[in-house]
């Protein structure tokens, strides 16, 4: 606990701690003094041997004290303090909601190690790059779910998309009910600025709310939508439940690239194909940069003064010396 008090402390005024040059100067006047000391003690045979020893052992005591007082004045007149450094950010954002493909085809392993954990971290890695911005998390398979409303708190954001899992929702691709839901996220948002980024690697199959309607919706409330299709060329390597357990098996990548294309164009965004890693944090870059918000840092540095407990502390070791001087070692004529 002291530790923690003193590693959090500058020096304000630092050139002052070359004074402490005169504590080994001191402990070698004090030495060479000592050693020039001659004389003799009688103690009679009543006369305690132990506090002899005792009084041998500690007659150092009081000079050592008046070291640490030195040491700790010093200390104070170097201005001993504590720094704090607040930032204030100020900025109008945009209101950004994440809509996520949960789907049984996101387990397929073409984007390392699966589609749906690339694309969790590249969402996490996208908000920590939103300061100011209130950001939602929809998920969808066969059907739709609001993971998170819209915060600006990141570790909330954070939470709920590393929470996502594959089998939270009836399985499917409802890319309509998925796009409806974000879109009511934000029905009521006041923002310039409303985006969507929905990220999917198949086909619609399924939901209540048909993509048509989903993206004419979107269109009535001025929202963007950046679309995403993620998922190599081909076939890629999924794992599948049989009899004999879980098995790798290539599946057939399918994903209605007109459909999100369209949906992207008539809102004003773009689409997007990740087809790796590299690619899907590209495209998760591009659009931070596309949508930018208005971002003012004012930073303060403020610092809190500690001198005072270095000066207790250097009066106590002085009173501490006098006391032993006048008693303990007092000096009889």
């Amino acid at each position: 606990m002291l530790f923690d008090y003193f590693k959090n402390i500058t020096f304000g005024q630092p050139w002052y701690l070359l004074l402490l040059m005169v504590v080994p100067a001191g402990i070698w006047w004090y030495a060479a003094k000592n050693s020039k000391r001659q004389g003799s003690m009688i103690i009679s045979d009543a006369s305690a041997p132990g506090l002899t020893s005792w009084k041998t052992w500690f007659r150092h005591l009081p000079f050592v004290l008046r070291l640490l007082a030195v040491i700790f004045i010093i200390a104070a007149i170097a201005r001993p303090q504590t720094m704090y450094e607040e930032q204030y950010v100020e900025g109008e954002g945009v209101d950004i909601v994440l809509c996520i493909d949960v789907s049984g085809s996101m387990t397929a392993q073409d984007l390392q190690p699966n589609r749906l954990e690339a694309a969790k971290q590249v969402a996490i890695d996208f908000v920590n790059k939103r300061l100011t911005d209130r950001i939602a998390v929809v998920i969808f398979s066969g059907e739709s779910f609001t993971q998170c409303p819209l915060t600006t708190d990141h570790r909330v954001l954070i939470s709920a998309i590393e929470n996502i899992r594959n089998g939270l929702l009836e399985d499917g691709t409802a890319i309509g009910s998925g796009l409806g839901t974000s879109v009511d996220r934000l029905r009521t948002s006041k923002s310039k600025s409303k985006v969507i980024l929905l990220l999917t690697d198949g086909e619609n199959n399924g939901g209540l709310i048909d993509p048509q309607t989903a993206k004419e919706i979107a269109k009535a409330f001025q929202v963007k939508v950046y679309t995403i299709g993620v998922g190599t060329d081909g076939y890629a390597p999924q794992p599948q439940n049989t009899p004999m357990g879980v098995v790798m098996q290539n599946a057939k990548v399918s994903i209605d690239e007109k459909l999100l294309t369209q949906i992207a164009n008539e809102t004003g965004g773009k689409y997007f194909r990740a087809k790796d890693n590299e690619g899907l944090t590209g495209i998760y870059d591009e659009i931070n940069s596309l949508e930018k918000s208005k971002v003012e840092i004012t930073s303060r540095t403020r610092y809190t003064q500690k001198f005072f407990p270095f000066v207790i502390a250097a009066l106590a070791f002085l009173f501490l010396e006098m006391l032993l001087k006048f008693t303990l070692f007092r000096k009889f004529p």
